[in-house]
């Protein structure tokens, strides 16, 4: 299935700095809906380790990772 007709919400933090990274996607994720799909735009190595990882603790589903671009990632994420 494609996850890009799943996506509820979309949160770009490719301006953002560790903590404030994983403090925005648990603020999106938040005010979504158990079963909803946010999708995540970020820049970095740290943010790209870490992120996904964090979600994964706290009981989300990252249902994909693509590379974009240079060194943007998109973080497809099943609120659980």
């Amino acid at each position: 299935m494609n996850s890009r007709r799943l996506v509820v919400e979309s949160l770009d933090i490719t301006a953002e700095q560790c903590p404030m990274t994983f403090v925005k996607v648990k603020v999106a994720l938040h005010e979504l809906a158990k079963g909803d799909v946010l999708e995540v735009l970020l820049r970095g190595e740290e943010p790209l380790r870490n992120i996904p990882f964090s979600l994964k603790q706290e009981g989300h589903d990252v249902l994909s990772i693509e590379h974009l671009s240079d060194d943007i990632h998109k973080v497809i994420v099943k609120k659980c």
